[in-house]
């Protein structure tokens, strides 16, 4: 009876610690405001067909680098006479779905293989650790460079670059917070009860280590996204003539003597996106009292 009431501890408790996170993320204005931005912003990308605008692919020579404000153009025209804003909205798209896809799907792999590293420890947590230890002697920057340049621009390549490169360091944090509860108590009852490892990992450790993992995936969302503009800049992302926001920092470069304010709007636009989710982050980690 007293394993059967350790077993079931944890997991009663889940249902009240969620509620109490979402009330102080209720209370905290800075997350909340932060939320809402984000909130426009991916739903504006998501409905752009439905808002009227201009064709963000459609170009006049004569109307290249309207000023801010130019009637039909409330945000100017880029190098190729295009919409601002069309552009602008549309490219929210691509730089928001490559900005958070690749740490979704790190924290999927991530989680697992951190998981199942600390769980089982031994020899296979010395294979799988020393292998992602080897994607460390890196800099993500590089790294994420170099993978993009040997596979080739493109979105595909893109998600598949950034992805590599974020799957190490939330394996390690997976792997460091799975090795911490399994030696708790409700783990040994567990055992005790002659459950699976299977069984132990999918109802008792996974629940008790996703909170802090997915806390450092979303501080990770930021980085991804400016990673994913920097390299759309480089040429080795997003190709043209896709609206997206570090491609469009590149191709308004030019620009930038004749136009300066139209020149940074997309930087605004990724510099608002990374802030918005940086502090959103921080008000979840507040709000879930996750400590380093």
């Amino acid at each position: 009876m007293a394993i059967a009431e350790t077993i079931d501890a944890a997991p009663a408790q889940r249902s009240g610690y969620w509620a109490g996170v979402a009330s102080r993320l209720r209370r905290d204005p800075v997350t909340m405001i932060c939320l809402a931005v984000l909130a426009l912003l991916i739903l504006s990308a998501i409905f752009a067909p439905f808002l009227g605008l201009q064709d963000p692919y459609k170009g006049s020579m004569i109307a290249r680098l309207k000023p801010i404000g130019t009637p039909g153009h409330p945000l100017g025209t880029d190098e190729q006479g295009r919409d601002m804003l069309a552009r602008l909205i549309y490219g929210g798209r691509l730089t928001l779905f490559i900005g958070l896809m690749p740490v979704v799907l790190a924290f999927f792999v991530g989680s697992i293989l951190g998981i199942v590293a600390g769980y089982a420890g031994g020899m296979v947590n010395t294979v799988i650790m020393r292998t992602v230890d080897v994607f460390f002697a890196f800099p993500s920057v590089l790294l994420a460079i170099a993978i993009s340049g040997a596979l080739g621009a493109g979105i595909v390549n893109s998600l598949v670059s950034l992805t590599i490169v974020f799957i190490p360091p939330l394996t390690r944090v997976a792997e460091a917070v799975t090795s911490g509860v399994r030696s708790l108590d409700y783990i040994d009852a567990a055992r005790a009860s002659g459950a699976s490892a299977l069984t132990v990992i999918r109802v008792h450790v996974i629940g008790n280590v996703l909170s802090p993992i997915f806390v450092y995936a979303t501080s990770l969302t930021s980085v991804c996204m400016i990673l994913a503009a920097g390299l759309s800049f480089l040429g080795i992302g997003v190709r043209p003539p896709e609206p997206e926001w570090g491609l469009m920092l590149n191709t308004l470069r030019s620009a930038i003597y004749v136009n300066p304010w139209l020149s940074a709007l997309p930087g605004l636009m990724i510099f608002i996106t990374s802030l918005c989710l940086n502090l959103v982050s921080d008000g979840v980690r507040s709000a879930m009292n996750v400590h380093d």
